[in-house]
């Protein structure tokens, strides 16, 4: 069983940096795609970055493409999402989310989720 822990939340003044980590257990996750997705409130979860663990392949929503930086590290199967440039509309929670397979933008897709992790962005 996939079992996903999020941390690095925080509250940030606008144009500051966070960097969140997801560490990852309960299978081998080289076949596995890995994504942050975020949620605030009133809104539908939507999709943030993803990455193809065995390839290192990064895929971003259009709303944060050179602000944020998805990456993985196999030797601790942690997933970080740094983010750069932080505007208050990127408040939300953040939530981390495994599939096995390809990557895609659709929340409906991935099995697995973390607890999440509040971003509060302020101006």
């Amino acid at each position: 069983q996939v079992q996903l822990v999020e941390s690095g939340g925080g509250l940030v003044q606008a144009g500051g940096s966070l960097r969140l980590s997801c560490a990852a257990s309960g299978r081998t996750f080289s076949g596995y795609a890995m994504a942050w997705f975020r949620q605030a409130p009133g809104r539908e979860r939507d999709f943030v970055a993803a990455i193809r663990w065995s390839s290192g392949n990064t895929y971003y929503a259009d709303s944060v493409r050179g602000r944020f930086t998805i990456s993985r590290d196999n030797a601790k199967n942690t997933v970080y999402l740094q983010m750069n440039s932080l505007k208050p509309e990127d408040t939300a929670v953040y939530y981390c989310a495994a599939r096995f397979g390809f990557p895609t933008m659709d929340a409906q897709d991935f099995r697995s989720w973390g607890q999440g992790t509040q971003v509060t962005v302020s101006s």
